[in-house]
């Protein structure tokens, strides 16, 4: 097929999308000369290229089948949507019924419109689910091609084979394809090579070898000056603006070729090089007339050419000058530029330079989790509640928002506090450029006819970096990858002047360690202490290897006043910090270095390696993130060395990721990956973690299979299997207990026992007999047995203690003198030296007397208790008549099958993944605002209540009978040999005589019998593994969690909980009584349009299925009007999907 007849086919084109996208397609291959697509009506044929692909896609938990209307495995996804031209006009039904011909359908509506956008954008939605539903089985398509038939093909990519983000290809401007532009060769070229060859049209492959190319230029030009005695320094700085004359050139900032053609026209009279050039960069930092060229050029300052000499030029050098100016510097890669030209212009680097690199897609594989997926979600945000504002014709409140998060867009920082010559921030800077253009397109398509002043730039990208010559390389990087995508943006238009700035945001310096002051070391005979300069390297000998040079040795030094070095805001932190193991530490930075660093870092275990202390301190920044100010860090992405997993360098991340008020999650985790050191050039293990605060699941991937081979630009290629889950220390995944949601149904039953504040409220036993002697049968209710976590577990103490809640002081002293005496005595005095009013006013009552654990204990003849920190999780009924102590849990439940429950594997389980560990024993912790409050119960029949009953009762029965029998066997002696005997161990000695006393052999049956009962209950198999089990009770939370905002609370003590026993009406909360104990927790409503677009989206993710009456009763002051429309807004965007009954899913 010609290409005339083609746009005259498919020029007029707007019937329905079935109809035509078919014919369109194989219309295009036939146009291109390449194989037509396969037709089949059975889901199994032809499945690597064919119309109509099955595809099953996974939402919360849910499958969808779904059709690809175009997939060629490897290549691309085709999603085809059809518009008629805007001028069509609309015909009523009359018109179409006078008509001869049968009505045509006009698509999906008029290009031009709102709807058009809404539906384009959905459609890359949709293609975007696709390639994640095929890449399980087939990889991710390099390529995503979204149609509107007859009108314009949109390309995206993603060359990462990792599904990292599709960007539009080739950049902002170029992406659209219109009808009118099949007529360039150039553009047929391109989709027949989508359909043929698409890794050829990967760009990082043409810029890596012209790269290197350049590179190799400018070692030889460093090496030739060097040779002629010019210090290092002066021959870099003077590269560098050769480069940069040689960049300015081929993106026109200059005149085009005017640099090469002044070098060549020098190569006959060398001795003018130096002058020449010293005029045309003195004429560049000012913007003067620059006669070498015969023109005003514009200025550039910012540093480059603040010192505009030269160096003199021989014939040799001018030709290699100008071998390296006639290349493409468009097509220059700055990702890994830097690197090369940093080995390039440091002499004890240089023969470094042949060696690998770290590869671009390794670097995209930490920016994209760590940068652009959050920015991404707040864009996704941002679209929908456009989308919102669009149909509701409020198209100025619009175009504020997307200019509102341009705006953001283009200030926020990003740190590499470890930065070398740039290339994670160039990338970082490249990604955020791509997202700015797809920002800027959907402005123009609102109708803003302004163009912006404000754009993402360098300053945003911040550095500190200890090697002077990557630092000022660095800086260079970002210069030249912004006016690479300036260029790419808008064309020939050029940038404002000075072209370049110095924003100072690359900080030559140390980025963990500053000082007041350092003096070299001396040994014992007063000679300077030396080491190896951690920088200059040799080949070996015999493997070839690069190891360190033992001629470049530098002083050791003693360093005064260390302390941490203070980084600079950002919200976003990622880099690739030095390798160096614990061990190495010493040898490598000096003692003095490593003893001050421990100095400025006191709580750093001096086993851990280098990199840790970058870890921690992006922890510690991520930590003090406010979402409110935008104070602190977002999130962080760091390379380690893959023994972050041992644990020496976990005891770095524990603290971070278990801390029970503020804790770190993992987001993003790769425990073991392929990377290249930078400083070696070799092939080394690494892993990367993603860090933000806040209890949230993350995504662990790990290598499923690796090649051998790798590529100059992408490495190795690795394939990895994908979980979600809860991302440990450990870099492993697990059950997100933490993350689990108190339930209501739980709530008001399990309390801490009282805190005397005063060892005087306790009593001995003659004490305590003697004080209801003398205060009669009032003393009864006041003079309380008292147990501790110590009573519990071993052997009682036989006290009491005197509780005088509930009675005023006067109350209490004519009530009971005797005991208010006591009191009076031994308490008054040291509380009113207390710093606590509280305290003071209160004297004669316990400092925490509990008064919410008394009424829930009122009704009740005794309650199940278990001691807070302990070695064994074990529980047991107390009579009412003991007042538990603070080292005591009670909850307040007298049913025996719930004590059957509590004592079930299955429970234990949840307490010890869920609470803390406490102590020198390190013994776990029973919070019970974390292992009772979230705990989801089974909901019992009549026979399974009956049998946990009876197992309940044997089991307290058993073991209390057996301690009356033998006075000094305890609890803990017990559970000991228990678990002993669980583990297959030898019972003997004094553990056969507990065995005997005990009868552990029966204890270990009524526990297994429990689990076995309690199994069934849930209906799982009595088989689970711990790790198993939890994760079915994080499911059950879960659906627990979502009945409850439905209204439907499965209450453990109704009668005291729910005291009218109103139940709530199907997929509503009714208005019943909860209590003080039982009210149900939201969130309060966002303010802004895309934040509360975000949190419909999270809660209906969480919810899977919802109505908007059901999303709205999770926030406080939220309607379902409001709900609604936003849930409208992300269905017409492919980001939820409208179900029945007024439903829609994730």
């Amino acid at each position: 097929m010609q290409v005339d007849d083609f746009l005259e086919r498919w020029g007029g084109s707007g019937g329905s999308e079935m109809a035509t996208a078919q014919s369109f397609a194989i219309d295009l291959t036939d146009l291109l000369g390449v194989p037509r697509p396969h037709v089949s009506d059975k889901d199994g044929d032809f499945l690597d290229y064919r119309f109509e692909r099955p595809v099953t896609e996974t939402h919360t938990g849910r499958k969808k089948n779904r059709r690809i209307d175009l997939y060629k495995k490897g290549h691309f996804i085709l999603e085809a949507k059809q518009f008629a031209a805007p001028d069509t006009k609309d015909k009523d039904t009359l018109e179409m019924f006078l008509e001869k011909d049968a009505p045509k359908q006009t698509g999906h509506g008029k290009r031009g419109t709102p709807k058009f956008d809404d539906t384009m954008m959905k459609a890359r939605n949709q293609a975007d689910n696709y390639a994640r539903a095929v890449a399980r089985k087939d990889g991710w398509p390099p390529f995503l091609m979204v149609v509107d038939v007859g009108n314009v093909i949109e390309l995206y990519a993603d060359f990462s084979g990792q599904g990292q983000g599709y960007n539009q290809f080739p950049d902002g401007n170029r992406y659209r394809i219109y009808l009118e532009d099949l007529r360039e060769p150039e553009t047929l070229d391109l989709l027949r090579a989508i359909w043929t060859d698409p890794a050829s049209l990967d760009p990082s492959l043409k810029a890596a070898k012209v790269t290197r190319e350049i590179a190799s230029h400018l070692a030889e030009l460093g090496k030739s000056f060097e040779g002629q005695g010019h210090d290092s320094e002066t021959v870099a700085r003077f590269l560098m603006r050769c480069l940069f004359s040689m960049f300015a050139e081929d993106v026109d900032l200059i005149p085009n070729r005017s640099f090469t053609e002044l070098l060549i026209k020098l190569r006959g009279h060398p001795e003018d090089a130096e002058h020449a050039l010293a005029g045309l960069w003195g004429a560049m930092d000012k913007g003067d007339y620059a006669h070498a060229l015969l023109t005003k050029v514009k200025r550039f300052n910012g540093g480059l050419f603040k010192d505009p000499s030269a160096l003199p030029l021989n014939n040799l050098q001018l030709g290699l000058l100008i071998e390296a100016a006639e290349a493409d510097w468009r097509q220059v890669e700055p990702a890994i530029f830097g690197t090369l030209l940093e080995r390039a212009l440091d002499k004890r680097q240089r023969h470094k330079l042949g060696a690998h690199y770290t590869p671009r897609a390794y670097v995209e594989r930490l920016v994209t989790p760590t940068i652009m997926e959050p920015l991404r979600e707040d864009w996704r945000d941002v679209q929908a509640a456009v989308q919102r504002l669009a149909a509701d014709g409020k198209d100025a409140e619009a175009r504020k928002l997307v200019s509102d998060f341009h705006a953001k867009l283009c200030e926020i920082r990003v740190l590499d506090p470890a930065c070398g010559s740039g290339n994670f921030l160039y990338v970082a800077l490249e990604m955020m450029k791509r997202l700015e253009g797809e920002v800027t397109a959907l402005l123009v398509e609102l109708g803003e006819t302004q163009a912006s002043f404000i754009t993402v730039d360098p300053h945003q990208f911040l550095g500190i970096e200890l090697n002077p010559w990557a630092a000022n390389v660095a800086e260079l990087v970002l210069w030249i990858g912004y006016l690479q995508w300036h260029y790419r943006t808008h064309g020939q238009a050029a940038p404002s002047e000075p072209v370049l700035r110095d924003f100072k945001n690359i900080r030559n310096g140390d980025a963990v360690l500053e000082w007041s002051g350092r003096t070299p070391r001396l040994d014992a005979d007063g000679a300077p202490v030396t080491r190896w300069d951690g920088i200059t390297t040799i080949r070996h000998n015999v493997t070839g290897e690069e190891v360190p040079d033992p001629a470049a040795r530098i002083a050791v030094y003693d360093y005064a006043k260390p302390r941490a070095t203070k980084w600079p805001e950002a919200e976003f932190i990622v880099g690739n910090p030095p390798f160096i193991g614990a061990s190495r530490l010493r040898d490598s930075l000096g003692d003095g270095y490593v003893e001050a660093l421990w100095s400025a870092y006191p709580k750093m275990p001096q086993s851990a390696d280098l990199v840790m202390f970058w870890w921690e301190k992006a922890a510690l920044a991520a930590r003090g993130w406010n979402a409110k100010t935008g104070k602190g860090t977002r999130r962080f992405g760091l390379i380690t060395t893959n023994s972050l997993r041992q644990t020496f360098n976990r005891r770095v991340l524990e603290p971070h990721v278990n801390d029970p008020k503020k804790p770190l999650s993992l987001l993003f985790a790769i425990p073991d990956h392929p990377w290249v050191d930078t400083q070696f050039g070799a092939a080394v293990r690494i892993s990367m973690t993603v860090g933000a605060v806040g209890n949230r699941v993350g995504r662990l991937q790990t290598v499923r299979s690796e090649a051998k081979e790798r590529s100059e630009t992408d490495g190795r290629s690795v394939v990895f299997d994908h979980q979600i889950g809860k991302v440990f220390a450990n870099l492993q995944i697990g059950a997100d207990v933490a993350g689990a949601k108190a339930l209501s149904s739980n709530k008001g039953l399990a309390y801490m026992g009282v805190k005397l504040h005063g060892t005087g409220f306790v009593l001995s036993r003659a004490e305590a007999e003697e004080i209801k002697t003398l205060d009669g049968t009032e003393a009864d209710a006041h003079i309380r047995d008292y147990w501790n976590g110590r009573d519990f577990a071993t052997i009682p103490r036989d006290v009491s203690v005197i509780d005088l809640f509930g009675l005023p002081e006067a109350h209490a002293k004519s009530l009971l003198p005797n005991a208010f005496q006591i009191v009076l005595d031994r308490i008054k005095p040291e509380r009113m030296e207390n710093n606590r009013k509280v305290y003071r006013d209160n004297w004669w009552i316990f400092g925490e007397p509990r008064k919410e654990l008394r009424p829930a204990l009122k009704q009740l003849k005794r309650y199940i208790a278990t001691i807070q920190t302990s070695k064994h999780v074990t529980f047991q009924f107390l009579p009412k008549s003991i007042l538990p102590d603070a080292t005591l849990i009670a909850i307040c439940i007298d049913d025996a099958a719930s004590l059957a429950l509590l004592s079930s594997n299955h429970h234990v389980a949840w307490a010890l993944a869920s609470g803390g560990w406490l102590g020198i024993g390190n013994d776990p912790r029973y919070n019970h605002s974390r292992c009772f409050n979230p705990y989801p119960f089974p909901s019992l029949t009549e026979d399974q209540k009956t049998t946990l009953r009876a197992l309940g009762e044997d089991l307290d029965a058993h073991r209390k009978r057996q301690q009356a029998a033998h006075p000094k066997l305890t609890l803990t002696q017990m559970y000991n040999v228990l678990e002993k005997l669980r583990a297959g161990e030898t019972i003997e000695g004094k553990d056969k005589e507990i065995y005997d006393n005990g009868l552990i052999g029966i204890l270990r049956d009524l526990h297994d019998r429990i689990d076995a009962a309690v199994a069934d209950a849930y209906g799982w198999p009595v088989d689970l593994s711990d790790e198993e089990i939890l994760l079915h009770l994080v499911a059950l939370n879960k659906t627990r969690a979502e009945e409850e905002a439905r209204g439907h609370i499965r209450w453990l003590r109704p009668d005291y909980q729910n005291p009218t026993g109103q139940q709530a009406a199907k997929g509503k909360t009714a208005d019943m009584d909860l209590g003080v104990v039982a009210k149900i927790e939201k969130t309060p409503w966002p303010k802004t349009l895309p934040e509360q677009i975000a949190a419909v989206r999270e809660a209906l993710t969480e919810m899977g299925e919802a109505t908007a009456e059901q999303i709205a009763r999770r926030f406080v002051r939220a309607r379902a009007g409001t709900v609604e429309p936003l849930m409208e807004s992300l269905a017409a965007l492919g980001q939820a999907e409208r179900g029945e009954d007024g439903r829609f899913a994730a």
